[in-house]
This record gives C-alpha cells, sequence and structure tokens, in this order.
C-alpha cells in the first residue's frame, strides 16, 4: 500500500525540523561540558503535536542538521539516530501505553531522554574513551532534563487554553 504525504503534513514537520535546528544551533547555554540546548524541548513539542513518526523525523533531522553545521559532522548520524529513538521512546508512552496524554508525554520523555543520555554515553566510549564519555553524562542529563521542564511550562500553558487540543485535531484530525 503508497503511503501519500500530504503537503501540509510535510510543511509541519519540516517547520518542527527547523525549530529542533534553531533551538539547538543558535540557542546554545555555555555549560561546564560545551554546551546545553533547547532543542530537546522541540522534539518533545513535536511528539505530542505531529505524533510519533513525524515527530521523531523532525527530531531527528532537525538535530543531525545543528551537527552538521555545527561542526560536529561525526555525530550526525548518531544524533539522528538517538533523537528518533527518543521520540519515538516518548510517543510509545503518550500514545500507546497510556490513556492520559498529560501523563503518558511525560513519563515518555523521561525515558526516552535516559535512553538518550545512555546511547549518547555509549557512542562516546569508541569515539573517545570511557572517562571523556563519563565526564560529558553531567551536561548530558542537564540538557535532556532542561527540554523535559521547558517543554512541560510550554505544554502546561498551552493546554491550559485548549490548544494542544485544537492543534492536534487540526494536525492529526485526532478527536
Amino acid at each position: 500500500m503508497e503511503q501519500k504525504f500530504k503537503t501540509k503534513d510535510l510543511t509541519t514537520t519540516a517547520a518542527f525540523a527547523a525549530l529542533v535546528f534553531i533551538m539547538t544551533y543558535f540557542l546554545k547555554v555555555p555549560a561546564p561540558n560545551g554546551y546545553t540546548h533547547l532543542g530537546d524541548c522541540m522534539i518533545f513539542l513535536a511528539v505530542l503535536l505531529l505524533g510519533t513518526r513525524r515527530g521523531a523525523f523532525a527530531g531527528g533531522i532537525g538535530a543531525a542538521l545543528a551537527d552538521a553545521l555545527g561542526g560536529y559532522t561525526h555525530y550526525i548520524l548518531p544524533t539522528f539516530f538517538i533523537k528518533a529513538i527518543m521520540a519515538v521512546i516518548m510517543g510509545f508512552f503518550t500514545y500507546k501505553v497510556f490513556k492520559d496524554k498529560s501523563r503518558g508525554w511525560f513519563i515518555g520523555a523521561v525515558i526516552g531522554g535516559a535512553v538518550q543520555i545512555f546511547l549518547y554515553t555509549v557512542i562516546k566510549i569508541p569515539m573517545y574513551d570511557v572517562a571523556y564519555a563519563l565526564s560529558r553524562l553531567p551536561g548530558n542529563i542537564i540538557q535532556t532534563f532542561t527540554g523535559i521542564a521547558i517543554a512541560s511550562v510550554i505544554i502546561a500553558v498551552l493546554d491550559k487554553g485548549g490548544l494542544i487540543i485544537r492543534l492536534r485535531k487540526l494536525e492529526l484530525g485526532v478527536k
């Protein structure tokens, strides 16, 4: 069965990929181990508003593009897959495990974020060494959980105004 993409699907997915890129590439916050960013926050919002597949694709593309243009070319493929895996895990908990989306997205984001931290640590071991990989853990933890915290605030504000439901209806045709 051939799946056709609608123009709206392509443009909203691209828009979220751009938001992930912008929040990763341009809004860097200096940290002891390099920098942290708010790209993960946009990935969490993308999954919530676009669904699992499109959110994962937008997150992977946007973050990988930030690595490509930021000079971290050795991270392009790992970043694409790790961010997509994080998004798929969040989507699984949001849409498959929990009926209460507000609880499901948060638990999914925490578990997906923990998997992201683990995978980045594992990837860094052969690239550098164990000591380096472990030294980057605090920065990865701060980045991931900052993204979850800020996404929580944005989602709470959007939800309070009923915008999450309306945006999901417009985007996914969800009731």
